[in-house]
C-alpha cells in the first residue's frame, strides 16, 4: 500500500502577496456593501421625512379648506 502524503507547498513572497491582496479585496467589498446599505437607509429616511412634513402641511391646508366651507 502506498501512503499518499500531501506535499506542503512553501509560500513564496508572491503567494503571500496574492493572499494578502485577495483578503484586502474581500474586506473592501464588505465595506462597500455596508456603505451601500447605509446610503439606501439614508435615502429612505430623507424621503420619509419629506413625506411626513409635506403630508402634515397638506393635512393642515385640507383642514383650513374644510373649515372655510
Amino acid at each position: 500500500m502506498i501512503d499518499e502524503t500531501p506535499i506542503e507547498e512553501k509560500k513564496t513572497a508572491t503567494t503571500k502577496f496574492a493572499e494578502w491582496l485577495m483578503a484586502r479585496a474581500e474586506k473592501k467589498e464588505a465595506k462597500e456593501t455596508s456603505l451601500e446599505s447605509l446610503m439606501k437607509f439614508n435615502v429612505f429616511l430623507s424621503i420619509a421625512t419629506l413625506v411626513t412634513v409635506a403630508g402634515s402641511t397638506v393635512a393642515d391646508y385640507v383642514m383650513i379648506a374644510w373649515l372655510w366651507i
